[in-house]
């Protein structure tokens, strides 16, 4: 075997073992438990409590309802059934929605599990609103003796939405387009997310009657904030600085028509805020205006993914050269070009010390995508960014024995059917051949057709997960 053949064959076991380890009905199952005779809920072996002291005991609990939205929501939903069991499920009459992108969907007994989107479009669908709108009505239904679950995963932004009253469902698409094409980072974006919608900030717990609600969240962002996944269904709503709303309204890319959406929905929120003290906002343990007591699990986490990776690539017999998840935000073409650098001071490493080594790093890089532009996703940009900076614009050969991956923890990368790509050997080879291609497909975000052509997609189809990215750099001291 080859060892580039060799080397793809470790990136795979990393990417396989990321995902084995963020797995939702894993995390669930084992960090969950039901014990005593009084089915008391724990968290890694701890009473999990709402409010004061306020254990969950499923022996003084009545109905229970399930709903939630993102891309592992199934698995979450599929862990729950397992944890309650069949007596349980019936006793309790367990029941529920999620809302899941397509090829994420599985068949529960209780639990219905909805498909509202396709696989390549992280948007709201008039199927999304829909399922919104009766999880609302499940959870406006319940008693104060019932308990509630909310499974809030990465993707919830887009499959759980509810648009204020004076914003259309296609202004709103239309406004996430504009604002995404624009370069807008991710916390920006969050910010306009819960501004323009009545379930997001904390809008969807406010409908809950039930006395206890419990957030099982699995993080895709980097620094996991419980206010910004999903953008917060369940998080007391705050408010916003104006100076945030103001920068927002500045931005030069955004369109005037969508200014005028933004600050009418900022005037609206701003009233409905709720006055928090700091500790109820950065834990997510609250009280609704209703009584209903929540409280936020965090299950798994892009740190949790890079720890696996390190683990993997260990066993694999590579030195750890780093192993971290950046939590500030940086371009595609940044990381691309940063991953290329480091490429050279492992490079000098191996040269004294003549073992494999591995760089491992979680991250979520943007795109300022032009209006004229072409298919990829931001780490197929990533690798190709990299690849451009050492063959292009450093006008050298590609390292020897080097292999620089990027991917989608959720096995999507834009609106493609990849997951990722990678840039070794044999891929920059072809890339060398056509420099050209390779500069426009940095300028015109048209990385996809580029990299299918060489071999370098990293193609996984829907994991039922969502953790954000990793970056995988491999080196090896030989040379084919």
């Amino acid at each position: 075997m080859s060892s580039i053949h060799h080397q793809r064959e470790h990136l795979l076991s990393v990417v396989s073992a990321i995902t084995s380890a963020v797995n939702p009905y894993r995390l669930l199952t084992e960090r969950l438990a039901l014990e005593s005779s009084k089915d008391v809920l724990t968290f890694d072996g701890n009473p999990v409590s709402v409010g004061v002291q306020q254990t969950i005991e499923l022996q003084e609990t009545g109905k229970i309802c399930v709903v939630g939205g993102g891309k592992a929501a199934a698995g979450f939903a599929a862990g729950l059934e397992h944890l309650f069991g069949s007596d349980r499920l019936h006793k309790h009459k367990v029941h529920g929605l999620v809302s899941v992108p397509e090829g994420c969907g599985i068949q529960l007994d209780h639990i219905e599990v909805r498909e509202t989107r396709n696989r390549t479009h992280n948007l709201p669908t008039d199927a999304v609103v829909q399922a919104t709108h009766e999880m609302v009505e499940q959870l406006s239904a319940l008693k104060q003796e019932d308990l509630a679950f909310v499974l809030i995963t990465g993707g919830a932004s887009a499959l759980l939405e509810s648009p204020r009253a004076h914003i259309s469902l296609q202004s709103l698409v239309h406004l996430t387009k504009n604002l995404s094409h624009a370069g807008v980072d991710i916390q920006t974006l969050n910010t306009i997310r819960r501004m323009t919608s009545k379930v997001k900030a904390g809008g969807l717990a406010q409908t809950c009657t039930a006395g206890k609600l419990i957030v099982l969240v699995l993080s895709d962002v980097l620094d996991d904030s419980l206010a910004v996944i999903g953008s917060g269904p369940c998080m007391p709503r705050i408010a916003e600085p104006p100076s945030a709303i103001e920068d927002i309204l500045l931005h030069a890319n955004i369109p005037e028509c969508d200014r005028a959406i933004i600050s009418e929905a900022a005037n609206e929120y701003v009233k409905e805020h709720d006055v928090l003290s700091r500790h109820q906002i950065n834990s997510g343990d609250w009280v609704t205006p209703k009584g209903c007591r929540v409280t936020h699990l965090t299950l798994g986490t892009n740190a949790l993914a890079v720890e696996a990776a390190a683990t993997a690539s260990t066993a694999l017999g590579y030195e750890i050269f780093s192993a971290t998840t950046n939590t500030y935000s940086q371009t595609a073409n940044t990381v691309g070009s940063r991953l290329a650098t480091s490429v050279s001071i492992m490079a000098s490493r191996e040269a004294t010390k003549n073992y494999p080594q591995s760089l491992l790093e979680g991250g979520e890089a943007t795109v300022h995508v032009p209006l004229e532009h072409g298919l990829g996703g931001r780490n197929q940009h990533t690798v190709v960014a990299a690849a451009n900076d050492i063959l292009v614009q450093q006008k050298r050969e590609w390292p020897a024995g080097t292999l620089i991956a990027s991917f989608g923890t959720d096995g999507e990368d834009g609106p493609t059917f990849a997951a990722g790509g990678f840039i070794d050997s044999d891929v920059a080879k072809s890339l060398a051949c056509q420099p050209k291609s390779l500069t426009e497909a940095i300028s015109k975000c048209d990385s996809h057709e580029l990299l299918k052509s060489a071999g370098g997609l990293i193609e996984t189809g829907p994991t039922g997960t969502n953790v954000a990215d990793i970056r995988i750099v491999l080196t090896h001291p030989t040379s084919d």
